[in-house]
C-alpha cells in the first residue's frame, strides 16, 4: 500500500464536519448519514480495510460502517457514532460545518461528539497499515446514536459473532469509564372525561389525576434513591426527572385529558424492564382510584446500565496506559449494545463531555497526540501482539 497519499488529520476532521449528519426525532432536523459513513469508507479503504455499508432496515438514509483489517479471533473495535446534535448556528462564534481554528483549539459541530474520535483513528492506524495484524481491528462506525441508537441497536451477533474487546471513543478527555447509567424516556397519558367548569360532577379531571401520579412518581424517586447507591457516581443514585406536562383546552373546560413525558436514570445493576413493571404496579391504583385510563408509552426502546469489570484486561490494560483509575459517568452511550455481544468494552475518547451539544463545540489541540498515542499502544497491544 505504499505511496498513498491520504489527507492529514485536520483535513480529514475538517471534511467530517463539513458533512452534516444531525440526527432528531424531529424530522425537520434529521439528515442522513450517509455522507460521512462514504468518507470513512474511502479513507479506511485505501488503508486495506474490507468495508461494509450496512443501511440500517426500516431508517431511510441511516448507515453503518464495519472496517476491518486483518483476519482472526479476538481483536479490538474502536467504535464511535457519525452523527451529530442539532444546533442553533446563529449563536455560534463560527460557522459549525466548517472547522475553525483558534485559541489552540478546533471549533466545529462534531469536532468533540465524535467526528474527531474517528481522524484520530485513522492517524495512529497510518503507521501500521502495512503490518502483519495477528488479531484483527476493526473500526464501527454507527448512525443516530444521538436520537435513536438505531445504529447500535441493529448490529446482530452474526456480525460480532468472535470474542472482542471494544473501545467506545466518547469524549472522556482520555479517561478510561466502566460504568455508566442507563435511561428510559416515558410517557404517561391519562384520560379522563371533558365537561362544564361549573359543574364537576360532569366530567372526570385527567389534571386531578395526573397531580397524584406526579405526586406517586416523586415517591418512587425516593424510594429509588433509598434502595439504590453507588459510590462510583457523582450523583450516587438513580434519578427521575417529570420533564414536560400538557394536559386541557380551556379553563372553564374539566381536562379530558393529560400527559406526562419524563425520564428515569438506573444504575448497574438495575433492569429498566423492571422499573416500568414497577411503575405500573404503582400508578395503575391510582388510575382506577381516579377513573382514568392511563397508559405507559416507551418514547424509545430505552439502554440498559453499562458495568465492565474492574479487573477485565481491557480495563486493567487502560488505566495503565493513562495512569488513570476507571470511573463511571451519569449519562449513556453505545457499550451496553457492544458489551451484550461478548465484548468487553469501555468508553475512552478524546475531549471533553463539558463540550459536547453545546455552542462553540471544540475540542482542544492538547487531546490530539495523546490520544494518537494512546490508540497506538492498544492496537499494538491487541492486535500486533501475538496472543496465546
Amino acid at each position: 500500500m505504499s505511496g498513498i497519499q491520504m489527507p492529514n488529520t485536520v483535513e480529514k476532521l475538517r471534511a467530517l464536519i463539513a458533512a452534516n449528519s444531525m440526527s432528531s426525532v424531529l424530522p425537520d432536523y434529521d439528515n442522513s448519514n450517509l455522507g460521512v459513513i462514504e468518507l470513512l469508507a474511502s479513507w479506511f479503504g485505501d488503508l486495506g480495510f474490507k468495508c461494509e455499508v450496512i443501511a440500517i432496515a426500516d431508517n431511510p438514509g441511516k448507515y453503518n460502517l464495519i472496517a476491518t483489517l486483518g483476519t482472526g479471533t479476538g481483536g479490538l473495535v474502536l467504535s464511535g457514532h457519525t452523527d451529530t446534535v442539532p444546533c442553533n448556528p446563529e449563536r455560534w462564534a463560527s460557522d459549525p460545518f466548517t472547522l475553525t481554528e483558534r485559541n489552540n483549539r478546533f471549533y466545529g459541530l462534531g469536532t468533540c461528539d465524535m467526528k474527531g474520535f474517528f481522524a484520530l483513528v485513522l492517524a495512529a492506524v497510518e503507521k501500521y497499515h502495512t503490518q502483519s495484524f495477528h488479531q484483527p481491528l476493526i473500526v464501527l462506525a454507527t448512525a443516530d446514536e444521538e436520537s435513536s441508537m438505531s445504529g447500535a441497536r441493529s448490529l446482530s451477533s452474526s456480525q460480532f459473532s468472535q470474542g472482542r474487546y471494544a473501545v467506545v471513543g466518547e469524549p472522556t478527555s482520555l479517561k478510561p469509564i466502566r460504568m455508566h447509567k442507563g435511561i428510559i424516556m416515558e410517557t404517561i397519558r391519562l384520560v379522563g372525561k371533558a365537561g362544564h367548569s361549573s359543574d364537576p360532577s360532569l366530567g372526570v379531571s385527567a389534571m386531578d389525576a395526573m397531580h397524584n401520579v406526579m405526586g406517586e412518581l416523586k415517591q418512587l424517586r425516593i424510594d429509588l434513591a433509598s434502595r439504590y447507591q453507588n459510590a462510583h457516581f457523582a450523583v450516587n443514585t438513580p434519578t427521575l426527572n417529570l420533564g414536560c406536562l400538557h394536559g386541557g383546552d380551556n379553563p372553564n373546560r374539566i381536562c379530558g385529558s393529560c400527559e406526562l413525558a419524563f425520564d428515569l436514570r438506573a444504575l448497574p445493576g438495575m433492569s429498566n424492564d423492571d422499573l416500568r413493571t414497577e411503575i405500573l404496579q404503582r400508578l395503575n391504583p391510582i388510575a382506577a382510584e381516579n377513573r382514568v385510563e392511563l397508559t405507559l408509552e416507551s418514547l424509545f426502546p430505552g439502554i440498559n446500565p453499562f458495568a465492565e469489570s474492574e479487573n477485565s484486561e481491557l480495563v486493567q490494560i487502560a488505566e495503565r496506559l493513562t495512569a488513570s483509575t476507571s470511573n463511571a459517568v451519569n449519562y449513556a452511550t453505545e457499550a451496553p449494545f457492544l458489551q451484550n455481544l461478548g465484548m468487553e468494552t469501555i468508553i475512552l475518547g478524546p475531549g471533553s463531555i463539558d463540550q459536547a451539544h453545546q455552542v462553540d463545540e471544540f475540542i482542544a489541540q492538547d487531546q490530539i497526540d495523546p490520544c494518537v498515542n494512546l490508540l497506538s499502544q492498544l492496537i499494538e497491544h491487541f492486535c500486533l501482539t501475538p496472543r496465546g
